[in-house]
């Protein structure tokens, strides 16, 4: 791939060697990580959704001193302090913020007026299609294989990429699924311009998250995240006592405001920061039953792109010929 030459619309946008995002994820995604995958080449990202603007302030200016690369920020529309966070992000002069879990059009024209790109995260074609409107730079459209928040369709990769990439004119960046350079292949080939990829980099060394998370996520099998909580925003969760008391709870015709009692405060912090396994909400993707690695950021993203490239060349072997 010879990006640098303008071949692919995600780094041309981004100013990025390779078409490979790390994902924003809360407790998981400090400026360590996002520093050391834009270093490697990719786009990395400040989770903020789990930071007082304070904390995100002391990370933004951690990231750049640690990288002179481009980076992002992800920036959950529900967050409280929104407001707040974004004017941390004009401060520094942030170049890139991708925005989730609500609407985009509240801040990308303000963003956008500062010179930001902005990349709206959706869970549908239809919300894919109001980002376009509301002028966002490029979307993600995520899949209901991936970890964390995600959308009440349940709407598969496989099936949401090329909807969507038949439908938008923008950049399309697929997400959901991907940790392989196979998987990255398969999405491009659906009509992504590039992927995003979190749960791969939850098990990095330089995730924030718990050694204890991330041991459990490369301990996963096969059934062992579920999707949950719809009725108050749906998230991605591995099975653990925490997750058998909701379904517990669903069998006992458990009200919206039961629900949001049983979820309480902190389960995620509890969980993915702090490591208990028992108590805690432990975001992460159905892919995690693939993985059975911690490996440094870079050699994550080399595996990728070297099974990528391997990938490609068979397609043009007699394997893919009829």
């Amino acid at each position: 791939m010879n990006s640098k030459m303008g071949e692919n619309r995600i780094c041309e946008l981004f100013n990025i060697d390779f078409p490979l995002i790390q994902a924003g994820m809360i407790w998981c995604s400090g400026w360590e990580l996002a520093s050391a995958v834009s270093n490697a080449g990719g786009l990395g990202i400040i989770g903020s959704g789990s930071m007082y603007p304070e904390i995100l302030e002391q990370q933004i200016i951690s990231c750049k001193a640690a990288t002179t690369k481009p980076f992002a920020v992800n920036l959950p529309m529900l967050y409280p302090d929104s407001d707040k966070h974004i004017a941390t992000i004009i401060k520094h002069k942030v170049p890139i913020v991708f925005t989730s879990a609500g609407n985009p059009s509240i801040w990308t024209s303000h963003l956008k007026s500062h010179g930001i790109i902005v990349v709206h995260v959706v869970s549908s074609l239809k919300f894919a299609l109001k980002a376009e409107e509301a002028g966002v730079d490029a979307v993600v459209a995520e899949g209901f294989e991936a970890g964390g928040h995600n959308g009440r369709d349940e709407t598969t990769t496989m099936c949401l990429v090329p909807m969507v990439a038949k439908k938008i004119n923008i950049p399309l960046i697929a997400a959901g699924g991907i940790a392989t350079g196979r998987a990255m292949l398969a999405a491009m080939n659906l009509g992504a311009d590039a992927v995003q990829v979190g749960s791969r980099f939850v098990a990095s060394v330089e995730a924030s998250a718990h050694n204890n998370f991330k041991q459990a996520v490369i301990s996963a099998q096969e059934g062992d995240t579920l999707l949950t909580l719809k009725e108050i925003t749906p998230v991605r969760l591995l099975k653990n006592e925490f997750s058998e008391s909701i379904r517990k709870a669903y069998e006992s015709c458990a009200s919206k405001d039961e629900l949001k009692t049983l979820l309480g405060r902190g389960r995620a912090k509890k969980g993915m920061f702090e490591g208990d396994l028992a108590n805690g909400e432990l975001e992460i993707g159905q892919v995690s039953a693939l993985l059975d690695t911690i490996l440094p950021a870079a050699e994550i993203i080399a595996e990728i792109l070297s099974e990528f490239k391997e990938a490609l060349k068979e397609q043009n072997t007699t394997k893919f010929q009829f």
